[in-house]
């Protein structure tokens, strides 16, 4: 629909406005405290993507000493889908984020199919539905709110942290309602989504996002120099096209841009400005990416960057002394196990030096190395060597020089020189540790749904009820008060619902937190959200219809 233009109007938690004798409703109740829940004044979320517990054992190993996440181990997390033993991260995301149990590739939304024991089947019956997730009630109790990550900021997990979608590779969709949403901060990669063009992720309907968050008032930053010296209350930084580069490969491939646990620090120290404190969501991301192509390197080197992140975490909090920080990762992945058929018979004298000192060869990740290959493999051994694959045998070379799949066999290499194994080039669905600290703090071996409630708890806001709140039927809803509904879909990549009640027309946008009554704008408490051919939109806006007149 172009560049909205109107003066956008803002709907407070306890404040008011007006369009001639209109009055809204008041929303405070929406967040409804628990009963005398242990409150924290800010929350930090931090999920490492794909990190099984051996694989953060190996990255101990290779460290040499404790990691961050080691002081505050609290417990384990259950992390099986709506469907599956082995839950995906969209998922996994939307089960962290909203408390419920979904589908494969589903974001923020309800599942359409239940097997799992223990699981509510009457999910099902509202498939496709959005669900409030604990980003959204943050900021409904006048929270600043934000994410980061290392993947594009549209990647399934921290879209189910700030977005609703059928499928997760809705980036245009999820791209424009985290614009929409208002977060104060958002740092990591994804640029092609919020621009215009003809790549695979660029935006094809017509609306540059990127000017948008401009109008905004944000600061747009795109390296680590311009992040770091930002004095903005407003960040939206985009570092890469896609997702940022592996923290061992970043000094070296990707100078500018910024470390994990530097988009952490600048996020805590931005949003603590708020006086009404914060909710912030944190990824490290390609652990998970280096697990599916058993690259034990890459696994190692974000495991790392990512404890770093937890260190900002806890550094603040221990500080702050009213902070609630969860640390966790999503998923298993790889199957990686600290021995091999090779150790079947020597473990028990097989020090740990065997399995590390040939990993520490690596300079640089897989990823790294084979960017470094020349296309007609001049450069092999070379590339091999970045890799941790110096002094070839006689053995290894030729596997190298006949290898069809390079990057397979460095890794299958690299693993029997450490003496590790993977089982798979998937994910695994096995429970995982819980790390915790200060009020409210999840304890025990808890399901990955019951970290949104935990948060949702200390912050003082349910969750089903924000939920009722935040996401009704828009068709029903308007039909119970008289008004007619259509969907506009003359321009196919931005449909528009329709409402029409006596004098009153109101369009509500897909994907934006707005509402054009009679000409004018108005901005909502949430975005209006478009699913498998339905429209949602929040109990607030259908009063705002009503009360026109």
């Amino acid at each position: 629909m172009g560049r909205l233009k109107n003066k956008i109007l803002s709907m407070t938690l306890a404040g008011s406005l007006a369009i001639g004798s209109l009055s809204v409703i008041n929303i405070t109740d929406i967040a409804e405290a628990k009963k005398d829940p242990e409150k924290a004044k800010n929350v930090i979320v931090l999920v490492m993507d794909g990190v099984s517990s051996s694989a953060t054992t190996l990255a101990r190993w290779y460290k040499g000493e404790p990691l961050a996440m080691d002081e505050i181990l609290t417990g384990g997390v259950r992390t099986y889908s709506a469907e599956s033993a082995i839950t995906d991260s969209a998922p996994a995301g939307t089960a962290m984020a909203t408390g419920n149990k979904s589908n494969d590739k589903f974001v923020g939304v309800l599942p359409e199919e239940v097997t799992s024991p223990g699981v509510n089947p009457r999910l099902a019956d509202k498939a496709y539905k959005p669900v409030a997730n604990v980003l959204e009630g943050a900021k409904i109790s006048g929270k600043a709110t934000g994410i980061v990550s290392t993947s594009e900021i549209q990647h399934a997990t921290p879209a189910g942290f700030s977005s609703h979608a059928a499928h997760r590779s809705e980036y245009d969709h999820i791209a424009e309602q985290q614009v929409y949403q208002n977060m104060n901060v958002v740092l990591g990669g994804g640029k092609n989504s919020i621009t215009l063009g003809e790549g695979e992720k660029n935006r094809k309907d017509g609306e540059n996002l990127l000017e948008v968050i401009e109008n905004k008032g944000y600061d747009f930053v795109e390296t680590r120099e311009e992040l770091l010296s930002s004095k903005s209350s407003k960040l939206w930084g985009a570092f890469a096209p896609a997702e940022l580069a592996y923290d061992l490969d970043r000094k070296k491939t990707q100078p500018t841009q910024p470390a994990l646990a530097e988009m952490t620090g600048k996020a805590i120290s931005t949003l603590s400005k708020d006086k009404d404190g914060f909710f912030l969501f944190v990824e490290g991301s390609k652990p998970d990416w280096a697990a599916h192509a058993n690259d034990s390197i890459g696994m190692i080197s974000d495991i790392l960057s990512f404890d770093a992140a937890v260190k900002e975490a806890l550094e603040f909090a221990k500080k702050d002394k009213n902070t609630m920080v969860i640390a966790v990762s999503d998923h298993g992945n790889s199957g990686l196990s600290i021995g091999s058929q090779k150790t079947t018979k020597t473990y028990p004298n097989t020090p740990v030096s065997a399995y590390v000192d040939p990993l520490k060869k690596a300079v640089m990740t897989l990823e790294g190395a084979m960017k470094q290959l020349k296309p007609d493999r001049s450069n092999l051994a070379e590339a091999a060597a970045l890799y941790g694959l110096d002094n070839l045998s006689a053995e290894e070379s030729m596997l190298l020089n006949e290898s069809a799949n390079l990057q397979k066999t460095f890794v299958e290499l690299l693993a029997a020189r450490a003496n590790i194994g993977f089982t798979t080039g998937g994910h695994t669905g096995e429970d995982l540790f819980l790390y915790s600290y200060g009020p409210g703090k999840p304890e025990g071996l808890v399901e990955n749904t019951d970290l949104a409630h935990a948060v949702a708890s200390a912050l003082g806001f349910d969750l089903e009820k924000l939920d009722k709140q935040l996401f009704i039927d828009a068709e029903t809803a308007f039909k119970a008060i008289g008004a007619k509904v259509k969907v506009d879909v003359s321009n196919a990549e931005n449909p528009v619902l329709l409402v029409k009640k006596g004098k009153t027309t109101a369009e509500f946008p897909v994907n934006k937190n707005i509402v054009i009554i009679n000409g004018k704008e108005i901005e909502l408490d949430s975005v209006n959200v478009q699913t498998n051919g339905n429209f949602y939109v929040s109990k607030a806006a259908v009063q705002l219809v009503k009360k026109t007149k």
